[in-house]
Order: C-alpha cells, then sequence, then structure tokens
C-alpha cells in the first residue's frame, strides 16, 4: 500500500474519531461548521502545493540513504527495530526544534502566526498552516532525514504519528484530570497543548512539543497550566481574534502588517 494513502487513511479517522470525542467530552462549546471549512481547506491547499513543489516523498528519500549509506544510523550498526525507534525520536526532536525556531524567528513567525490566530481551539486546528510553512516544514524533514538516515518504517511511523496527534493534541476535548496527568507523561495531550495557544502574554512560548511531552521537560519549555487557569484561559493572539476570517485571509497574512 502506497505510503501516501496510509497517511490519508490514518487522518480521516483521526479527523472521524476526535471531531466526536470533542462533541462527547467539549472543553468549550464548539465552534461552527465555517470554522471548521476554513481549517479543512488550508490542509487541502497545502497538501497540493506540498506534492508540486516537493514532489519526492519522505519515504523515498530513505531508499537514497540506505543504498548511498549516508546517514547517522545507517553508518552505526544497529538492530532494526533500534533504528526505527531512534529514527522516530530524531525526527520527533526536529520538529520540537523546528517549532521553536517558527516562534523565534520573525519571518518564521508571520508564516506560523496562521496557525496561532485561530480563536478558538478544536480537531481542525491541527491542520490550520500557512502553505509556506508546510512546504518549509517538508525541507526540514527531508534535511533530517538525510542527516540522521533515517529508516522507512520510521519515516512512515512518525508521519502517521505527526498527523494523528496534531489532531488529537488541538481536540475540542476534556480529558478526565487523571487521564491527562497520566498521558502528559509520556505524549502531549489537548490540556497541555492548550496552553502553548493561550493569550496570556509569553504562554504561548512554551509547551512546543507534538508527540512526546518529554522534550519540553527536557529542555524547560514544559508549563503545565496557564496563569489564567483552565476555564478562563483566552485563546488565540490578542491582535488577531476576528472568528470571520475566512481562507483567502489566512494566505494574505503574514504579509500584512502586523
Amino acid at each position: 500500500m502506497d505510503d501516501g494513502l496510509i497517511r490519508l487513511a490514518c487522518f480521516l479517522g483521526g479527523l472521524l474519531l476526535f471531531g466526536m470525542l470533542e462533541y462527547w467530552r467539549p472543553w468549550r462549546s464548539p465552534p461552527g461548521w465555517r470554522h471548521k471549512a476554513v481549517n479543512l481547506g488550508m490542509v487541502v491547499v497545502d497538501s497540493l502545493l506540498v506534492r508540486l513543489i516537493v514532489p519526492v516523498s519522505l519515504v523515498a528519500v530513505t531508499l537514497f540513504t540506505a543504498q548511498h549509506r549516508s546517514g547517522l544510523l545507517v553508518l552505526v550498526p544497529l538492530p532494526a527495530p533500534l533504528a526505527v525507534f531512534f529514527g522516530i525520536l530524531l525526527l520527533d526532536l526536529t520538529i520540537y526544534a523546528q517549532h521553536m525556531l517558527f516562534h523565534r524567528i520573525a519571518l518564521l513567525w508571520r508564516l506560523h502566526r496562521v496557525h496561532h490566530t485561530d480563536p478558538t481551539l478544536d480537531v481542525t486546528t491541527g491542520v490550520r498552516f500557512h502553505p509556506l510553512e508546510i512546504i518549509i516544514s517538508a525541507c526540514i524533514k527531508l534535511a533530517a532525514i538525510v542527516v540522521f538516515g533515517v529508516p522507512a518504517m520510521a519515516v512512515l511511523v512518525f508521519e502517521v504519528l505527526l498527523n494523528v496527534s496534531s489532531l488529537f493534541n488541538h481536540a475540542n476535548l476534556r480529558l478526565p484530570a487523571w487521564l491527562d496527568r497520566l498521558l502528559r507523561f509520556l505524549i502531549v495531550t489537548p490540556g497541555m497543548h492548550r496552553v502553548h495557544h493561550s493569550a496570556v502574554a509569553g504562554e504561548l512560548n512554551h509547551n512546543f512539543g507534538f508527540n512526546l511531552s518529554g522534550w519540553d521537560r527536557l529542555f524547560g519549555t514544559y508549563l503545565g497550566r496557564s496563569i489564567a487557569g483552565e476555564e478562563r484561559m483566552p485563546v488565540g493572539l490578542p491582535d488577531a481574534q476576528d472568528a470571520r476570517a475566512g481562507f483567502v485571509d489566512l494566505l494574505l497574512l503574514p504579509f500584512r502588517r502586523e
């Protein structure tokens, strides 16, 4: 089965699953269908542009590195399961570092703020990214695969985890407090990632992880809860709270004066 079809099937499955769960146990009142349509429209354009501009798949690049015996994990003799495990860890660390860069470099932040301007959170916020950000991210992942020599299986598993976890941790889902505490020892939960979308000054520069929560704890960017509290925490950016912003508005946002 084609790796793109596997990722698409997992994405649609995650969208359906977490979309249903957030209506069962919502954190806040769910946004309307227009909000979902705008965000889902972004992922359609993102996917088409990445296919056009970066036509080679990430899994295909792994065949190049394996054939030419290049990359850290190719040079270090490891059993196949360990190579896959460390490949997933290295890619997850790469995405964590990339996320921090998009917050700290002004030019990249202009792109990434499209994601943070969402005035409400639900499962579709997990795909609300500007096409240029997605293209840059794809190039960073390609470079990481070549440098680290990540195996094909690790790339496929990581891409599925990244897509599904982004849907999960942006979902408008209220987990039981005990379950949230338990899960966030290993993975990023909706309650943990929500703090990253807080409009309280400075809180968006915490909790950069998408899959594993350990990177934030290791590098000192973890914040357990918003100072405003779970119930009262404002979401989005103070200067961009227009819930009526449409698809074209989001595409043009990085090129407008902040």
